[in-house]
């Protein structure tokens, strides 16, 4: 997991990747599916639901359905945040820390690294590494995910201590 430190090289080409002009989606309705993790995680993402902030990247929090402390939104289904997912497989993927998958970049942002991986329809899914519990933040397309990365690094650092998820 080391591997996904201290890359400025990959952390520019995070930058490119998920630079967009877009627009919100603030009037949809959102769904998402909710994780279950063990006991241990459950209460890290209970503590991350209550450090989230009000507004990310603009987006007023609109939590999707079915209500849980595990998930969280933000405009629709512009932001969704899903605490306490498995580990993804492009997480272990020596092509990604090589920086060889044109679809999946590790980089860090304000202290918080993360796996980028570009979905099918544009959209962008971020999964936080090198912390005790995986939290998977989902961004539409054409939208600066920039933003939004950087509103939620000071929850995810109090909340989710740095060290190898389970």
């Amino acid at each position: 997991m080391n591997s996904f430190r201290h890359r400025h090289a990959v952390l520019s080409a995070l930058a490119v990747l998920i630079t967009a002009v877009g627009c919100s989606s603030a009037d949809d309705d959102a769904s998402a599916a909710v994780p279950s993790p063990d006991a241990k995680v459950t209460e890290l993402c209970r503590n991350l639901d209550k450090a989230l902030p009000a507004k990310v990247d603009g987006e007023n929090r609109d939590d999707p359905e079915p209500a849980s402390e595990l998930t969280a939104g933000w405009g629709g289904v512009a932001i969704i945040l899903r605490c306490g997912v498995t580990r993804p497989p492009k997480m272990t993927d020596p092509r990604v820390a090589d920086g060889a998958d044109p679809d999946a970049v590790p980089g860090g942002v304000n202290g918080v690294d993360w796996l980028m991986e570009r979905q099918g329809d544009g959209a962008h899914r971020f999964t936080t590494a090198n912390r005790e519990a995986y939290v998977e933040v989902s961004v539409t397309g054409g939208r600066d995910s920039t933003g939004v990365l950087i509103d939620l690094a000071p929850a995810v650092k109090e909340a989710i201590p740095e060290g190898i998820a389970s």
